[in-house]
């Protein structure tokens, strides 16, 4: 019977030869692949009414969170990489709440993840609302 270190050494050298297969051109071949739903419905319980506070110290850590976590899928500058670019200019015309939902609970069939276990609603939305620029 292998041992669980066996069983992870043989996925990670399974996982390694999958992504070699994945060149440079592969992954600008997929970001440039546009998301099948523009606006998925957003279930009305994500519907914002106001912001909630988020703290400073928090906030600090969210901007962080933006430019490393989501910076590593979407570029570090949010011009698109993997995934598609989040500037201003390109998230301008997706309301809040369709941009938090999609924060929290990633987009199925593509590289987005949902981050529901390390954000709350209100991060979420927050996180939203900074890459909109709506917040202080």
């Amino acid at each position: 019977m292998p041992s669980g270190l066996n069983i992870f050494l043989g996925w990670t050298a399974g996982t390694a030869g999958w992504l070699a297969v994945l060149s440079g051109a592969s992954l600008a071949a997929l970001a440039a692949v546009p998301p099948v739903l523009d606006s998925p419905p957003v279930p009305a319980e994500v519907a914002v009414t106001a912001p909630a506070p988020v703290s400073r110290e928090r906030a600090l850590a969210l901007r962080h969170f933006l430019t490393q976590d989501c910076g590593s899928c979407h570029g570090l500058t949010l011009g698109g990489g993997l995934g598609p670019p989040l500037q201003r200019e390109q998230v301008a015309n997706k309301p809040v709440p369709y941009l938090a939902y999609t924060i929290l609970n990633g987009r199925p069939g593509t590289a987005m993840p949902p981050w529901s276990r390390f954000l709350t609603e209100a991060e979420g939305e927050w996180l939203a609302r900074e890459l909109r620029g709506e917040n202080p």
